[in-house]
């Protein structure tokens, strides 16, 4: 009869152990981050932003320093997109902003290539250099309009 109190613990233990694992699978797969204080908020504005998703990442050279918070419409119907990179990153104000995918068919992300500017951006700023997402379906539609279109003499 001592040892069922023994395998009662052991078994509790695994079971709290398991809790744990799919809580902190949970929040890793799920894209929740806590960057702390002091981040850095940009908006970057492009004519099209394809399958772009807030919680996206934005990265510099391929290593993610952020992520994007918001995606709105301005006045003009251009899409506003809102950045929140680490704090510490200092990107100049001639910087740029492009949306890559991950792969020929991988998610969307913002790639920020820094310019050479001794001027840095703030809090709130824009970036001003933007390069929209490439739509495949537009390009695929376009090659087969020149190449199956052709003229027929």
């Amino acid at each position: 009869m001592s040892k069922s109190p023994v395998r009662d613990l052991i078994v509790g233990l695994f079971v709290i152990a398991g809790f744990t694992a799919i809580a902190y699978l949970s929040v890793s797969l799920g894209g929740l981050t806590y960057t702390g204080p002091g981040g850095l908020f940009l908006t970057a504005k492009f004519d099209e932003i394809g399958g772009l998703a807030p919680r996206a990442q934005v990265v510099v050279g391929g290593v993610k320093v952020g992520q994007v918070t918001a995606i709105d419409l301005d006045e003009d119907y251009r899409a506003e997109v809102t950045l929140e990179v680490n704090g510490n990153l200092a990107v100049p104000e001639d910087s740029s902003a492009s949306i890559l995918t991950a792969g020929v068919l991988g998610d969307q992300y913002i790639a920020l290539e820094p310019g050479g500017s001794d001027a840095m951006l703030q809090t709130g700023d824009e970036v001003p250099y933007t390069q929209s997402a490439i739509i495949l379906e537009r390009l695929i539609g376009k090659l087969v309009q020149n190449f199956g279109g052709g003229d027929d003499e």
